[in-house]
């Protein structure tokens, strides 16, 4: 059965939707357009090259995360390199190997740019705060004097996983000449699931199926707010959130796969092989239990 899936971000979490995406094999389903943020991004992307649920176990498994963290070279002292690297590149690494790394394993599934998937089946979420908007790729490049079809995959995910002040974010020129920063899709909508709702508010054209790495709405905790930092963390949580939970409605969350993840923090990149294991296997049992009751 062809389905539309949308993943949220959630960094080093989202080894959960290998377990998802697993038991979705099991029974069947196969994606037809893929959206996501920030890794959910890179989970669509990659899903929507081919590769299995098998495939990208293998694949993560075999990943050093830390390889990831490219900072530049500097000759300050290393008490004051990551200051020095936040306060004049605007992150603490660069982004590159990374953004290489998706690019490999894109290539060796024949796919580079957009114009190697079909139009309209892969959706990636990114930030722009120069202009304070969300912009989704490819279809806001033409905004960008980009040509869609010629943009690198690789780089649209690269640009959504752009989390502010780990990694440097992404600069884009307009026709004009002026300069916009992008950064992780999260700032601005962490789990995209309004990018397919045309669909269901009018036709159904097939189920969408999302997956996001917190509790059921009914078991998402308050904040507490007991002094000025925790009103800063709240108000910045607010603001990031508050954007996608108005899609999060009960009539949607019956298709929505809540898997949470609570003891793992987004940039957790020395995860041990043991919660590894523990967040795919949390995805496959919280995929299990969603599929038995899913009316769709």
């Amino acid at each position: 059965m062809k389905i539309d899936g949308v993943f949220a971000g959630g960094g080093v979490r989202a080894f959960a939707f290998i377990g998802a995406t697993q038991v979705l094999e099991e029974k069947g389903y196969t994606f037809e357009r893929l959206a996501g943020t920030s890794a959910g991004a890179l989970f669509s992307a990659l899903l929507k090259a081919g590769y299995t649920s098998h495939e990208l176990n293998d694949m993560l498994n075999e990943l050093n995360v830390a390889e990831f963290m490219d900072g530049r070279k500097t000759i300050l002292p290393f008490k004051w390199m990551k200051w020095a690297q936040l306060y004049f590149n605007l992150g603490m690494y660069k982004g590159d190997a990374l953004e290489q790394w998706i690019d490999e394993k894109l290539a060796k599934k024949g796919i580079k740019t957009f114009a190697d998937v079909p139009e309209g089946t892969l959706k990636i979420i990114a930030s722009d705060l120069s202009r304070g908007q969300i912009v989704v790729l490819p279809d806001d490049l033409p905004a960008y004097g980009i040509i869609p079809e010629k943009f690198s995959i690789a780089r649209a995910v690269r640009m959504s996983s752009s989390i502010p002040y780990f990694f440097e974010p992404v600069k884009v020129y307009n026709p004009s000449g002026k300069k916009s920063y992008i950064v992780d899709g999260g700032v601005l909508s962490n789990f995209p699931l309004w990018i397919f709702m045309k669909d269901i508010n009018q036709k159904i054209v097939r189920p969408v199926l999302g997956f996001r790495l917190t509790p059921d709405l009914d078991e998402i905790p308050p904040h507490e707010i007991k002094n000025g930092i925790d009103m800063f963390q709240s108000l910045f949580e607010t603001m990031r959130k508050a954007h996608d939970v108005r899609y999060i409605v009960k009539e949607h969350a019956k298709n929505i796969v809540f898997i949470p993840v609570t003891d793992v923090k987004a940039t957790d990149f020395d995860l041990s092989e043991e919660k590894k294991e523990a967040l795919i296997l949390l995805g496959r049992e919280r995929t299990h239990k969603f599929l038995k009751k899913w009316v769709y």
